[in-house]
């Protein structure tokens, strides 16, 4: 037991730590019905370390992760001018194709690299297991500034997401409101890609949300299962990658996404007793 803590100490205190923030803003992205637009994001910065990577720098230096914040950010702005405009096509397809096409990008500029195989494999699955100490402490101070701009104009943030109508009412410049969402949206993808990689962050953003919609109406009750599970699937993961040698990030996306299967039976089974009550 002393072993495991020791090993997985940093990667615990990771995991019970900085998804905090994302189980929230997971939270919007599902009642936006706009799910995929946290992977095209994620993707959008691993592409941003990609080309730092063809430019001979390296993936975690800062200068990458300029690269990978300037893309995001120029994906936050493509995401928040389409969102109200009525296209023949919809938003949805728009970020599917943005990941595809930064996917793609990614593989052909890495694929002269001679280590590209493994940076496209960091890219996607990162390196939680190999995250500092140094990593976890300046990743949740950026957290932790992005969830107090979050809680002062939480009227804001909140009403452009689950009342857009009554946004729209009140005056408030959906646009503007909707662009700070999304850049503050980028730099936590931006932070967390270059520790858990793509799949994790789209797994803590997503599941945790989806868990709670399945259990709980309110917003705060929906907020407390999502970071509940978020803990619980970050755990089970740590220890299943230790006590059975699996990759880290693969582990911890499992287990949220059993705790996920859980949660919808757990639903259509209450769903079930209450008909019959009825």
């Amino acid at each position: 037991m002393i072993e495991a803590l020791n090993i997985m100490k940093w990667p615990l205190v990771a995991c019970l730590l900085l998804p905090g923030i994302l189980v929230y803003l997971g939270m919007h992205i599902v009642r936006r019905e706009i799910i995929f637009v946290d992977l095209a994001l994620a993707q959008m910065a691993a592409l941003g370390t990609c080309l730092a990577i063809l430019l001979g720098h390296e993936a975690d230096s800062w200068i990458a992760y300029c690269w990978s914040l300037g893309l995001t950010l120029i994906g936050a702005a493509i995401f928040t001018l389409t969102r109200d405009v009525k296209h023949r096509v919809p938003q949805e397809a728009l970020i599917g194709i943005i990941y595809v096409v930064a996917a793609a990008a990614g593989l052909l500029l890495l694929s002269r690299n001679p280590e590209g195989n493994e940076e496209l494999r960091r890219t996607l699955v990162g390196e939680v297991l190999l995250v500092r100490p140094i990593e976890v402490a300046r990743t949740f101070a950026l957290f932790l500034g992005v969830g107090i701009i979050h809680f002062m104009f939480r009227k804001q943030f909140l009403m452009i997401s689950f009342d857009h109508e009554q946004a729209v009412r009140e005056g408030i410049s959906i646009r503007l409101w909707d662009f700070c969402f999304y850049v503050l949206f980028g730099l936590v993808v931006t932070s967390f890609v270059h520790i858990g990689g793509v799949l994790l962050v789209f797994s803590y953003l997503i599941i945790p949300a989806v868990c709670a919609t399945f259990l709980a109406d309110s917003i705060s009750a929906r907020l407390a299962i999502g970071w509940i599970a978020a803990t619980a699937g970050g755990i089970i993961g740590l220890y299943m990658s230790f006590t059975r040698d699996l990759p880290t990030g693969a582990a911890i996306v499992c287990s949220l996404g059993i705790l996920l299967l859980l949660a919808g039976i757990t639903s259509a089974f209450r769903r079930r007793t209450d008909s019959k009550t009825i």
